[in-house]
């Protein structure tokens, strides 16, 4: 893992090694072991990478060249199958100065040129400068897991993994898009290639692009796909297959120079990622985890159960209110994008209790949910098509009630409210958004909060449509379960979870996380199975259950879901003081630095802060809401300073 950048100019001027150096300096972070620049000064061209050593310590600095020198790569991620790769170009004739995964990049482009994607298994994000050609690739990992940013200035192509890269370059303004707001309180993301800053893209999930003759061309090299048919597997066939995609996936995750260890939350699957790699590694693995002091959002007992089933090393670091609301600045610098929930700064504290315990690399369990059929929001969309079949039916709603007992709200409320709150409408039961449409329209609500000014920018903009953009033309035949999951594998899954409670939290310190359910051998396993093996009835994830469930203690496995969540508005507001935590919330909520701002209706934020300061903001939109606000007030402050505008 790692920090790439670079500047194509694109009339040959030579790339300025000053402004190359302080791009790739604003994210050492990312690379603190080493840094490395190269120009072609004829062509245009310069790259930077700041490196964290992990496969092959001693002869693995970037950027790299090919043996003639005709190509140069930055890479940021790890190829996992790079030995099974080299080999194979071995036996070709090809012959490697390094151990590298990176070399095994550059010599697959030369066999291949971009299609040597296809060949890879693993998380990427890359550029190739390929001077006989005169062109620019760069590539990003099916799943978005590691992140890929570009600007075109009227002079050049400037790329890198962060966005505050791109901010050094001298032609580069922060102007944020209210678009992109709208985008994220509707999906809790922007819709890429959209992001937060206006005119700054991002390359999408499983794309890659070309920039020759002042011409750039995105495509997709992979995309999420259900089959018109599922595999004709019975169910212990399936199992076991599932289980042997997900061991090797585990195993060649732990291709590593350094020692790897293992998050683990308490859930399913982090646990059997946990159990797999301890069956797999001879070395006793360290385990790590975070707990908090309020016990609605506390795992430590599963966490306990499977440490003491498995015999892991484990440490945990207990993550208060005053904790979250102490690190909430510093998770909005490094997400780069407001957010709706405080889910990642505890994986922000988490990750610096690794990276202070010695460790680079951790395996987690993200994915599962997405493609396996882990989430609630898919259970609740088989339960509103149920109501929706027989709307009289007078027990078919308490079905929602008891899907959701951690919310209270919820509980409390009529069938009528639940029926409007769940658009468990026959009209709406053919939109293909239907899923979701519960939880968009929710966070939508948030937009009321909104400044005049900023409402009147996006009047008449739909955020759908820049979602239907994103279906594939084959999205409209797949069973209702495979277009819920899509939505949330395509959207929240590298929007959110991949990148503001994944890449950018784990990396502010200097850690790569690794995801076996996101090899994409599992990926399109899972897609192939019939939707009764992914979803049982109410039975999330039941394959995974059959194939895996006997590593894990039996209360693990059979435990309901329980989705990870923070404490919101308690993060911010000590109720019991009627007080702020933390002085930068009362100076970034006071109506003037609302007003300054220009984003939000000074009068609604200040309602809003004082419910919390009271302990009246009990409900998802009105925490959201807080979060949302208060987060985008950082972001605006750490980032449009420059220039001030938004647009």
């Amino acid at each position: 893992m790692c920090g790439i950048a670079g500047i194509f100019n694109l009339a040959g001027e030579p790339a300025p090694p000053d402004v190359l150096a302080r791009m790739i300096g604003s994210i050492r972070h990312r690379g603190p072991d080493s840094t490395g620049t190269c120009r072609d000064s004829g062509a245009g061209i310069g790259l930077a990478h700041a490196r964290l050593s992990i496969i092959d310590l001693a002869s693995g600095d970037q950027p790299m060249s090919s043996r003639d020198g005709s190509l140069r790569i930055v890479f940021n991620g790890e190829i996992f199958n790079y030995i099974e790769l080299r080999a194979e170009l071995q036996r070709r004739g090809r012959r490697f100065a390094t151990e590298s995964d990176t070399e095994v990049i550059l010599q697959m482009y030369e066999e291949h040129g971009e299609d040597c994607v296809a060949h890879l298994n693993g998380d990427w994000a890359f550029a190739i400068w390929d001077a006989r050609r005169r062109r620019l690739f760069l590539s990003r990992d099916r799943a978005g897991v590691r992140p890929l940013f570009y600007v075109q200035t009227p002079r050049s192509f400037v790329f890198a993994s962060e966005v505050k890269a791109l901010l050094q370059h001298p032609d580069v303004e922060p102007v944020l898009d209210v678009e992109a707001l709208d985008q994220v309180f509707t999906f809790w993301c922007a819709l890429p290639p959209r992001t937060m800053f206006k005119g700054i893209r991002e390359l999408p999930p499983g794309h890659s692009m070309l920039v020759q003759d002042g011409a750039v061309r995105v495509w997709p090299h992979w995309r999420i796909d259900y089959p018109d048919a599922p595999l004709s597997l019975g169910e212990r066939d399936a199992a076991a297959r599932l289980l042997e995609l997900l061991t090797d996936a585990a195993r060649i995750r732990l291709r590593s120079d350094v020692t790897v260890g293992a998050y683990l939350s308490g859930g399913l699957d982090s646990s059997v990622v946990t159990a797999l790699v301890n069956g797999i590694s001879g070395d006793r693995l360290r385990t790590f985890s975070v707990t908090f002091e309020d016990a609605e959002f506390d795992e430590s007992a599963y966490q306990a159960e499977v440490v003491a089933q498995l015999g892991t090393q484990h440490q945990s670091v207990r993550c208060s209110f005053d904790d979250i609301g102490r690190v909430f600045p510093d998770v909005i610098w490094h997400a780069e994008k407001p957010i709706l929930r405080t889910a990642p700064a505890p994986l922000y504290v988490l990750s610096g209790l690794v990276r202070d315990a010695g460790y680079k690399v951790v395996l987690t369990g993200e994915g599962a949910d997405e493609f396996l059929g882990g989430y609630d929001i898919f259970k609740e969309a088989m339960i509103r098509r149920f109501w929706a079949r027989n709307l009289d039916s007078r027990w078919r709603p308490l079905l929602l009630k008891r899907l959701y007992p951690y919310l209270p709200n919820l509980q409390a409320q009529s069938d009528a409210y639940r029926r409007r709150f769940f658009h468990v409408d026959g009209a709406e039961l053919n939109s293909p958004f239907f899923s979701h449409l519960p939880r968009w329209e929710l966070t939508a609500k948030l937009k009321s909060f909104l400044s005049a000014d900023v409402q009147r920018e996006l009047a008449g903009r739909d955020a759908y449509r820049a979602a239907e953009a994103m279906l594939p033309e084959r999205f409209a035949g797949w069973d209702a379960l495979a277009q819920a999951q899509f939505l949330e594998g395509a959207m929240l899954l590298p929007g959110y979870i991949l990148s503001s409670q994944g890449d950018r939290m784990a990396m502010a310190h200097s850690v790569e996380g690794r995801f076996p359910f996101l090899d994409h051998r599992v990926i399109e396993f899972a897609s192939s199975l019939a939707p009764r093996l992914r979803l049982r009835t109410l039975n999330e994830k039941y394959i995974l259950k059959r194939a895996a469930g006997h590593l894990v203690p039996a209360s693990v496995r059979k435990r309901p879901k329980q989705p990870y969540r923070a404490p919101d508005s308690a993060s911010f507001f000590d109720s019991a003081r009627q007080r702020a935590r933390c002085g930068y919330v009362d100076e970034l909520l006071s109506p003037a630095n609302v007003r300054k701002i220009g984003l939000f209706n000074p009068v609604a934020v200040q309602k809003l802060a004082d419910k919390a300061r009271q302990g009246n903001v009990i409900g998802a939109r009105d925490n959201m809401a807080l979060v949302g606000i208060l987060s985008t007030q950082i972001f605006a402050h750490r980032f449009m300073s420059r220039s001030g505008g938004w647009s």
